[in-house]
C-alpha cells in the first residue's frame, strides 16, 4: 500500500507553486496525495507570515491536523518556518521545519526520516531541516494539476527591505535561476495542455539579480513557447515596469493588459518612511504611460485591469496622509484593490515605533477602501460591457454554469460545456 500524503497550502501563490512541485516529487517516489484526514502518512503545510494572524492561522492549523491523525508526522515549511522555527517545533506533531535554505530538500528529508522511522519502528523527535548554503539556494517551482493555468516561479526573495516587511528576513534576498531553466518548465507546462503562465515571485521585475539576465530577456524568451497561448505578470514593483518592457509587450506578443501591482501608500511622506522606491507622483505617472502604451484612445479606463497593494494604518499615517492616498487612487481608478492593515511584525523597524495607529482606525480606513474597491471594480466591469474579448473557461462547475476570466481579467460565465475546459473562446460580455 502507497504511503499517502496531504498538502494544505496558506499565503501567495508563490507558496502554491513550491506546493504543486512538492506533490510532483511526492508522486514520483510512489506516494498518493490525499485530502486531509485521519490516515494520512504525513502532512506538508506551506505556510504565510505576512501579518501576525498569518502566524496565529498557521499554529491553529497544524494543532488540527495533529488532532485529525495523531499518528501522522507534520513538515512545516514557508514564511513562518523561517521566522519562527523554534516555535514551530514545539507544536506536538511536528518531524521537521524547513525553512528558505532548505525547503528544496524537504522531500528528500521527509523521505528519509520515514525510511529511518520504518527501520526503527518509532519517529525520532522533531528536528529542524539544514542544508549547506547561506542564501543562494533557489527552489524552482510551478503550480500544475488545473487544465487552465499555471503559476511559474521565475524569482524569489527581496533586497527592498521595506520598514513593515519581513519577506527578506523569510526569503532571503533577490535571486533567481536562468532564463533557459525557466523555459524547460514552461516547455514542461505546454506539455500538460497548459495554455496560460502566471509569472510570480516575491519581487517578479528583480528577475536576473543572480545570472546577469533581465526581467525583459525572461519574458521574451518565455515568450516563444509553443503551446502557451496566454502571460500575466504579477506582484512588480512600478518602478521595475520600465516603459521598454511595456512598449515590447505592446507589439503583439502573449502578455495580457493585467498588471498586480503596490502602491501602499499614495502619500510621499509615508512612502519615504515605508522605505518604498518611487514617489505617489511617479506612481500615477507609470499608470498613466501603461494606459497610453496599452490603451487605445477609446479604451482608455477600460482595457488594462490594475489590481493595487495598499496599506492602512502605517505607524504615523494621519487622516489626511489616508485622504492623499484615497485621492489619488481614484484618480488612477484601479480595477481591484489589495487592502492590507498594517500588521506589526518583530524585527521590523515599522514595529518599534511609538506612533502605532488605532486598530479602529485601520479597520474604518480598510473599509473606506473596500467600498471604493467596489465600485471602482463595478465601473470597470460596467465599461467592458458590450466589448468583445476571449475567456479561457475552467473546469469549475457552480449552478450549472462554468467561469473563466477574459485578458483584461474579467470573469465570465456561461451555462457549463465540459468541451470548453481549458479553451480560450471568443465572447461578447
Amino acid at each position: 500500500m502507497s504511503r499517502k500524503v496531504a498538502f494544505v497550502t496558506l499565503g501567495c501563490k508563490l507558496n502554491f507553486s513550491e506546493t504543486s512541485t512538492y506533490a510532483r516529487q511526492f508522486a514520483a517516489a510512489g506516494w498518493e496525495e490525499v485530502k486531509p484526514g485521519p490516515d494520512v502518512d504525513v502532512f506538508v503545510v506551506n505556510t504565510c507570515s505576512v501579518t501576525e494572524h498569518a502566524d496565529k492561522k498557521c499554529r491553529n492549523l497544524i494543532r488540527r491536523l495533529h488532532h485529525l491523525a495523531p499518528g501522522a508526522r507534520i513538515a512545516v515549511t514557508g514564511c513562518y518556518a523561517q521566522l519562527k522555527p523554534q516555535e514551530i517545533r514545539a507544536i506536538d506533531g511536528v518531524c521537521l521545519v524547513a525553512g528558505t535554505e532548505s525547503k528544496r530538500d524537504l522531500v528528500r528529508m521527509i523521505l528519509e526520516q520515514e525510511a529511518a522511522a520504518a527501520e526503527a519502528e518509532a519517529a525520532g523527535p522533531a528536528t529542524e531541516a539544514t542544508a549547506p548554503g547561506a542564501g543562494g539556494n533557489f527552489f524552482p517551482a510551478y503550480s500544475s494539476g488545473e487544465r487552465t493555468r499555471s503559476f511559474l516561479k521565475v524569482q524569489d526573495g527581496c533586497d527592498y527591505h521595506c520598514a513593515y516587511c519581513t519577506v527578506p528576513l523569510a526569503r532571503g534576498h533577490s535571486r533567481n535561476i536562468p532564463v533557459a531553466d525557466l523555459v524547460a518548465q514552461a516547455r514542461e507546462i505546454a506539455a500538460q495542455g497548459i495554455v496560460e503562465v502566471v509569472l510570480t515571485g516575491v519581487n517578479t521585475g528583480d528577475f536576473g539579480k543572480t545570472t546577469g539576465e533581465s526581467f525583459l530577456s525572461l519574458i521574451q524568451a518565455l515568450n516563444d513557447v509553443p503551446g502557451i497561448e496566454r502571460y500575466r505578470i504579477s506582484s512588480i514593483e512600478p518602478n521595475l515596469l520600465t516603459e521598454e518592457i511595456l512598449r515590447w509587450i505592446a507589439t503583439g506578443t502573449k502578455f495580457l493588459p493585467h498588471f498586480h501591482i503596490p502602491i501602499q501608500s499614495g502619500c510621499n511622506r509615508t512612502l519615504r518612511e515605508m522605505h518604498r522606491r518611487y514617489t505617489a507622483e511617479q506612481f500615477e505617472a507609470k499608470i498613466g504611460l501603461i494606459r497610453d502604451i496599452l490603451e487605445k484612445p477609446e479604451e482608455r479606463f477600460t482595457r488594462v485591469f490594475f489590481g493595487i497593494d495598499v496599506i492602512v494604518g502605517f505607524p504615523g499615517e494621519t487622516d489626511e496622509d489616508f485622504e492623499e492616498t484615497y485621492r489619488l487612487l481614484e484618480r488612477v481608478r484601479p480595477a481591484f484593490l489589495h487592502i492590507f492593515p498594517y500588521s506589526r511584525r518583530a524585527g521590523t523597524p515599522a514595529a518599534a515605533r511609538p506612533d502605532q495607529v488605532q486598530e479602529s482606525v485601520k479597520t474604518e480606513r480598510a473599509a473606506r477602501l473596500q467600498a471604493l474597491s467596489d465600485r471602482l471594480h463595478a465601473e470597470f466591469t460596467a465599461a467592458n460591457n458590450g466589448r468583445t474579448a476571449h475567456v479561457l473557461f475552467e473546469s469549475t462547475m457552480k449552478g450549472g454554469k462554468m467561469f473563466g476570466y477574459t485578458e483584461n481579467y474579467l470573469r465570465v460565465e456561461r451555462p457549463y460545456d465540459k468541451n470548453l475546459i481549458g479553451k480560450i473562446v471568443e465572447v461578447t460580455i
